[in-house]
């Protein structure tokens, strides 16, 4: 990616290797497109990523997830089959899908030559939205809680 060193020299840019990164990462693997595949949104924060493996069975496939990626891997076996024509590919595979920073990868299976890996976004507690009591405060040293007058007399 020598242009995207050249258009952004990352001498210029402080902090921002992950994300120089995450488009690297993504300019090597752009040409990837063996086994194909389909990322659908099914719901709010459930996705699904259907790949098509046919002729592959579930000890020939691995998937793994580990530091924010997710690969899938197929090996196929030989059975010792003689081939007048193979229009069906079979070919050893590895393919890479990053994942956002709180995607959870539930599950996998494969039905009908469809190998279907379920992902949900899961917000972490404390980046969800919490109401706030208005009049009450938490002392975070005793978990006492005082009144608002306190609170305004105390930042008088």
């Amino acid at each position: 990616m020598t242009g995207l060193h050249t258009l952004f020299p990352r001498s210029s840019f402080v902090g921002f290797d992950h994300l120089f990164n995450e488009l690297e990462f993504t300019a090597k693997h752009a040409q990837d497109h063996y086994p194909p595949h389909n990322i659908i949104k099914a719901g709010d924060q459930e996705y699904l990523i259907e790949l098509a493996i046919a002729g592959f069975s579930k000890d020939e496939i691995n998937v793994e997830v580990k530091d924010r990626t997710l690969t899938v891997t197929g090996e196929h076996k030989s059975k010792g089959r003689e081939f007048i024509h193979r229009g069906i590919s079979t070919k050893k595979f590895k393919r890479t899908f990053r994942l956002s920073e709180h995607v959870n990868v539930n599950g996998a299976d494969i039905q009908d030559g469809i190998l279907a890996i379920e992902l949900q976004y899961v917000i972490p507690e404390e980046m969800r939205p919490r109401k706030i009591n208005i009049g009450q405060t938490r002392n975070q040293n005793d978990n006492t809680h005082s009144s608002s007058k306190q609170l305004l007399n105390e930042s008088n």
